[in-house]
């Protein structure tokens, strides 16, 4: 038995108050090597127990300890470390749940495209789909434009992936940059990681990303834009904008689309009528009753596309990520 694993049990059958104390007074290595232990125990044996807390004869050699897990190597860590604990957390975390590709979230992102760049577009597209969408956003618009249509491509296309590709590729980039890996079986991938990505990528990079991929794939195009913005962004929009749009949008549509959105978006549309045509799509909305869900969607999903066409025509300019763009005096 290691000395780790006798730490954990020991830790493990105090109470949590006493155990953070303890974990207090050790080293931050050693704090996460004793916490990951913690996090593997499921429960312990009432021999293995007496053999490490012998020395404390007033306990009961003949109960099982409380017994690990992840939730409690947590709480221990929290309780001695306070708002410090955040990074023995993520550290735990990424040892107990083996997060594909985890290693590559403290390395930066020009990094990760200098070992990437040149890997098959499906590679690029599996390590991508597993990293943040602004770690993955600034990889793509570092990839050749060629290139980044192969990859998006096959990112939407991606389903379940098999954890042998998923490990062949992890000991890959191993051999190549020395970190740890660990893997997993999930889904990953789908059209809407794409438009996650694009959401935080810069407006250059996305556009000129969509307008190449048009030519090959107009179908993706349009189910990503739709995924990129949805109709509650509209609260966003200032007064011009929204205007703008309302000036394309039937009654009879925002009284059926207003139905399931926020009070937020509701307000906007309201004050951005004259007092009268407020008053009637109030009064339209409350002869419309209950109404299906569905109804309420492809409602929205009509002005969403009206939304786009504007965009389009450059009669509206969207800003899904909400970040300010600079102006030249």
């Amino acid at each position: 038995m290691s000395d780790i694993r006798k730490a954990a049990v020991l830790l493990t059958t105090l109470p949590e108050e006493e155990a953070a104390d303890i974990l207090q007074r050790l080293e931050p290595k050693q704090v996460e090597m004793v916490s990951i232990e913690i996090a593997k125990l499921k429960s312990v044996s009432a021999d293995e127990q007496e053999q490490i807390i012998v020395q404390f004869a007033e306990s009961n050699p003949s109960a099982t300890a409380e017994g690990g897990g992840l939730d409690r190597a947590k709480n221990l860590v929290q309780k001695a470390f306070g708002k410090n604990a955040s990074g023995t957390l993520d550290t735990i975390r990424q040892a107990i749940e083996e997060v594909p590709f985890a290693f590559l979230r403290t390395i930066d992102s020009q990094n990760i495209l200098t070992y990437v760049i040149d890997e098959h577009p499906q590679t690029i597209a599996l390590v991508l789909s597993h990293l943040p969408a602004a770690a993955g956003a600034a990889i793509l618009a570092g990839l050749p434009p060629e290139r980044q249509i192969s990859v998006v491509q096959r990112i939407a296309q991606m389903g379940q992936t098999s954890p042998d590709i998923i490990k062949e590729v992890e000991h890959g980039l191993e051999r190549r940059m020395s970190s740890v890996m660990s893997q997993s079986f999930e889904n990953a991938g789908g059209v809407g990681a794409v438009a996650e990505m694009l959401n935080v990528a810069d407006r250059a990079t996305e556009r000129q990303l969509m307008e190449q991929l048009s030519l090959e794939d107009a179908e993706l195009v349009e189910e990503i834009r739709r995924l990129m913005f949805v109709f509650e962004d509209m609260a966003k929009f200032n007064d011009k904008d929204l205007q703008i749009v309302m000036k394309n949008v039937e009654t009879s549509q925002w009284a059926t689309a207003l139905k399931g959105c926020s009070t937020e978006l509701r307000d906007k549309v309201f004050k951005n009528m004259s007092t009268r045509a407020a008053d009637m799509l109030k009064e339209e909305i409350g002869y419309l009753g209950p109404v299906k869900l569905s109804a309420v969607e492809a409602k929205q999903q009509e002005i969403v596309d009206i939304v786009r066409r504007l965009e389009d025509s450059g009669e509206l300019e969207l800003n899904p990520g909400g970040e300010q763009e600079a102006l030249v005096q």
